[in-house]
């Protein structure tokens, strides 16, 4: 398993090894240990998947408070584009975003740990993406970010996107609450 730092801190880049041969392949998606030793010492507590068509955009999604989530990002089948928002406040990358193609080809997995906005948009004709998360869904806790807003920049790589009503009035990124404040490791 190879592990690479982004341009932005705390996201990382996790190419899995993946053993191939006629039948198929195999690769070992997560071992608590194995992440444990790269520096992803988390628990992770709910697993979500989700299933789109061509042209879905979903996010920027994040949680704040105690509720707070960290990712563990991953395409199961078909091909997105991940993206990940900085929203912590203070931080030399805020308000930049970083952006990867996770496809059931690669195995690639992106890490976004808390104090991200999330989504990611479907490249191929539908798409299983999966992603395992540090803390549970909380309502109340869940704010949204404009995915096409002007200031953060992000090519989808699609047009005319799919987009819930939800996340058509989501909030603009010049009216996030500091939820987040960069800490420098």
């Amino acid at each position: 398993m190879k592990i690479s730092k982004t341009e932005i801190a705390g996201l990382l880049v996790i190419e899995p090894d993946v053993f191939r041969d006629d039948r198929g392949f195999f690769f070992e998606s997560y071992s608590k240990q194995r992440y444990k030793d790269f520096g992803i010492s988390v628990e992770f507590v709910q697993d979500n998947i989700s299933k789109s068509k061509k042209g879905t955009v979903r996010g920027l999604h994040y949680q704040i408070g105690e509720k707070a989530q960290s990712k563990l990002c991953q395409a199961l089948e078909g091909e997105v584009l991940d993206v990940a928002v900085d929203i912590r406040f203070n931080s030399p990358t805020f308000g930049k975003h970083f952006s990867l193609i996770l496809n059931s080809e690669t195995k690639f997995q992106l890490w976004i740990p808390q104090g991200f906005a999330h989504g990611f948009s479907v490249l191929s004709d539908e798409a299983v993406f999966s992603y395992k998360c540090t803390n549970y869904y909380s309502k109340a806790h869940e704010r949204a970010i404009l995915f096409n807003d002007s200031i953060l920049k992000i090519d989808w790589k699609i047009e005319n996107p799919i987009v819930s009503e939800k996340d058509l009035t989501a909030e603009k990124f010049k009216d996030i609450e500091r939820d987040f404040v960069y800490k420098p490791e």
